[in-house]
């Protein structure tokens, strides 16, 4: 059995993920069909899809976690559960397929709400019963469980934590009804502003009451491979390194950890990931990520990080710099695409330590 943790953010970790997972079941078959107990004899015998199958953990960013009208909201969750379960809006990157906007056109017609933030109704439900749960004691990790027995991911969803940790940003410049030096949730200047306004720090928001939820450093000591997909290094992986333990159980783990740019040719694959970096002083770049990330034959946690082919001059310094590197086409223009990524990350010269 392969046993693959990712650390992830919203969408981009969401649709790797989801590439992972064809390319792994796709191996799978393979070796199933290869294996001594594949075809009619594996099936009889009901050992070969048992040993061959692989494990996927996810462990995804609770950061950008807050309530709104009442429930508690959970972005980079549900993205990842609705795409790896089938339900996402594809043209949005969030949400669900075929919303409509009506309750949230009732709550603001009441005066309540974020206008900036409108929930769709059929992604309601997903909160109504979160919040549900939560309220009657269950722990997020418990409540994200009951919520994927509905939408079968075919990977395991672990929230980073079960203890509420909310980004935050501090404004250096006015901003509406917002002064400068005031702290605003990270998603109000992340949709609200568009990351246009500056500011002058991240603040994580109860992190220090703050520990991994039930089987995060498990799945990452226990892992071959671990991942860090192409999410925001700054406010997605960035806020899942910062929780106690995790940083320190990457850098223990015996499985390689590999990660993936989400910059190429300078820019962010998606978002405004350079505001984020500029804001704790990184360069928008392939290279100044994977050393902002750091090797752990230093301080840092990785052993190895892909870049774009377009990125291939990076290759040399970060490779003095002791992480392992390659040059590969990064674009997930689509689940194939995506899943020859997960390919590179997973083959032999870059996962093995």
């Amino acid at each position: 059995m392969t046993r693959v943790t990712v650390l992830a953010g919203g969408v981009g970790g969401a649709r790797f993920t989801r590439g992972l997972l064809q390319y792994l079941a796709s191996e799978d078959a393979r070796d199933a069909a290869n294996s001594p107990f594949g075809g009619a004899e594996g099936a009889l015998s009901g050992t070969s899809a048992e040993e061959q199958a692989s494990e996927v953990t996810v462990i995804v960013n609770t950061g950008d976690d807050m309530w709104l009208d009442g429930l508690r909201i959970c972005p980079d969750l549900d993205t990842v559960m609705y795409t790896l379960g089938g339900g996402i809006s594809e043209e949005q990157g969030w949400g669900r397929a075929e919303e409509s906007r009506r309750t949230s056109a009732e709550i603001a017609a009441y005066g309540r709400g974020w206008s900036w933030f409108t929930l769709g109704d059929l992604d309601l439900a997903t909160h109504i019963v979160r919040t549900d749960l939560l309220k009657n004691g269950a722990t997020l990790s418990a409540a994200t469980e009951f919520l994927c027995r509905r939408w079968q991911p075919g990977a395991r969803l672990l929230p980073m934590s079960d203890q509420f940790v909310e980004t935050h940003v501090r404004l250096a410049a006015d901003a509406d009804e917002h002064r400068a030096g005031d702290l605003i949730h990270f998603e109000e200047w992340w949709v609200r502003y568009r990351a246009t306004v500056p500011v002058t720090e991240f603040v994580q928001v109860g992190l220090a009451d703050a520990v991994a939820a039930p089987g995060v450093l498990e799945a990452i000591r226990d892992a071959d491979v671990v991942i860090l997909p192409p999410s925001n290094p700054v406010v997605s992986v960035g806020t899942i390194l910062a929780i106690p333990g995790i940083r320190d159980a990457l850098r223990a783990t015996s499985a390689r950890v590999v990660g993936i740019s989400p910059i190429i040719a300078g820019s962010a694959v998606r978002g405004m990931a350079d505001a984020c970096l500029s804001t704790i002083g990184v360069e928008t770049s392939a290279l100044a990520v994977g050393l902002h990330y750091g090797s752990r034959q230093g301080d840092g946690v990785l052993d190895a990080w892909l870049v774009d082919e377009t990125d291939a001059a990076a290759v040399p310094a970060l490779e003095a710099a002791g992480i392992r590197s390659a040059a590969v086409p990064l674009w997930m223009t689509d689940v194939a695409a995506t899943a020859q990524i997960a390919a590179e990350a997973l083959r032999s010269e870059v996962a093995t330590r």
